[in-house]
């Protein structure tokens, strides 16, 4: 284990953060998987999804290094090959139409033959961030004309935000303003994105108006979810209590109100056994039920580090394309843990966002695990360039060194020439010497 430790690459911050949030995830999705214990086999037995989870973190990690050792450069390329597949997967998943309380709500595929239900959104959301990042770090050097950037930009945006708006309207809006948020960072003209804006609320209105126009239209039923839990957020009236959205806000209330400041204590929730989705969507209220207000703020605070550990990463990046896949990727991470900590407090409609990391659920952890890997790729680079740049110092400095070495090996070759020519000097006759030598021969002093 120590070896693969000290073999990890990237920021250790980040890799701290994410290793924190995961092994604290064991113990809130143990507890709150009773509920789905009792529905599943009537038993209560939570051991079976605790190991399900156990995998689930397991592969994520694993797929986080994998990734982490490609070149972050390579997925500038790997965007343009993989969104049209994304579109495929997710035409073919809107098809499908998987049904859910007679709501449109196909987000998931099968995987064949293993039989693991995989969300495409979330694989869409990662390819479209890297793609967006790829044409604004592409851009940068030449001014961007809105035409252009109509057909090369914001036709693939709004094409993968149509396939996802129908069964999942709140991951659409997450995706859409993400986008704007790194349009704008990557320097897109201003008066640009205020039109693109106002065609994105349009076609939203559209598709609303389309489906008052045709109600029993599958395409368009999910719109009654939305203006349902919209009317049940707005809405104080008790008689809305018996509504499936409003039941979960007041019991994730309740949970919250009986944690205190301290909480019950680990697997000593009580409304877990009444909270609908107590293991994913509504998690934080369990969490807070159970370690109070100091374990919520805890964990409010590991995602707030990560995000500020983001910023530090995209500043260090050496490429514009670096900076902007950190904000890209790992902006929509954060912004997803405060929508789901919103929603179990009220401050925001139901919208279905997991808490990432620490839901439960195999395939948005590991699309999780794909951004963060992309993540630490990018500073992982950033040492690389570091590293190579103290080599090149050091070589240098011992190429100086053998130098100088070697100069002071001359000089002493050369003092010891001079002494021995001096010693000669002492011992014969030396040109230098003003005596006539004849003089002994003629008796002569």
């Amino acid at each position: 284990m120590i070896p693969l430790i000290r073999n990890l690459k990237g920021d250790k911050v980040i890799w701290t953060f994410v290793a924190l949030l995961g092994l604290f995830s064991f113990m809130p999705v143990f507890s709150a998987s009773s509920n789905l214990a009792y529905m599943g086999h009537g038993t209560g037995n939570t051991l079976g999804y605790l190991v399900k989870h156990f995998a689930h973190i397991c592969i994520g990690f694993l797929i986080i290094y994998w990734v982490h050792k490609v070149p972050y450069h390579y997925f500038r390329a790997l965007s343009i090959l993989a969104l049209p597949v994304v579109w495929i997967l997710l035409a073919y998943t809107m098809i499908k139409g998987t049904v859910i309380a007679g709501a449109n709500a196909s987000r998931w595929i099968q995987v064949p033959f293993i039989g693991i239900t995989f969300q495409t959104s979330t694989l869409a959301s990662i390819v479209l961030m890297v793609f967006v990042a790829r044409y604004l770090s592409k851009k940068r050097e030449t001014p961007i004309t809105f035409k252009n950037s109509l057909w090369e930009l914001w036709t693939p945006v709004f094409v993968t935000l149509g396939f996802i708006l129908p069964s999942n309207f709140s991951t659409a809006a997450l995706m859409f303003a993400m986008v704007l948020m790194l349009v704008f960072i990557g320097k897109y003209p201003l008066k640009y994105i205020g039109v693109i804006i106002g065609c994105g609320v349009a076609a939203l209105v559209l598709f609303v108006l389309m489906a008052k126009a045709f109600p029993d239209a599958k395409f368009f039923n999910r719109v009654h979810t939305w203006e349902s839990r919209i009317e049940s957020f707005s809405s104080n009236d008790s008689d809305k209590d018996t509504d499936d959205e409003h039941y979960q806000i007041e019991k994730a209330k309740i949970a919250i109100a009986s944690g205190g400041i301290q909480g019950l204590g680990p697997g000593k929730s009580v409304q877990k056994n009444f909270l609908p989705q107590s293991s994913s969507d509504f998690i934080y209220a369990i969490i807070v039920e159970e370690y109070g207000l100091i374990g919520g703020f805890l964990v409010l605070g590991l995602y707030l580090l990560l995000f500020f550990r983001f910023i530090v990463a995209a500043h260090k990046a050496n490429s514009l394309f670096g900076r902007l896949v950190v904000v890209g990727v790992g902006f929509p991470i954060v912004f997803q843990a405060l929508i789901n900590m919103a929603v179990a407090v009220e401050l925001l409609p139901v919208t279905g966002q997991t808490l990432p990391l620490i839901s439960s659920g195999g395939s948005s952890i590991w699309m999780t695990c794909i951004a963060l890997g992309i993540i630490i790729g990018v500073t992982k680079k950033e040492e690389e360039v570091a590293a190579e740049k103290q080599e090149k110092e050091q070589r240098e400095e011992t190429l100086r060194r053998m130098i100088d070495a070697q100069i002071a090996r001359e000089e002493a070759a050369e003092a010891e020439l001079q002494a021995i020519e001096l010693a000669q000097s002492h011992g014969g006759y030396s040109i230098e010497d003003k005596t006539n030598p004849m003089n002994a021969v003629l008796g002569k002093k």
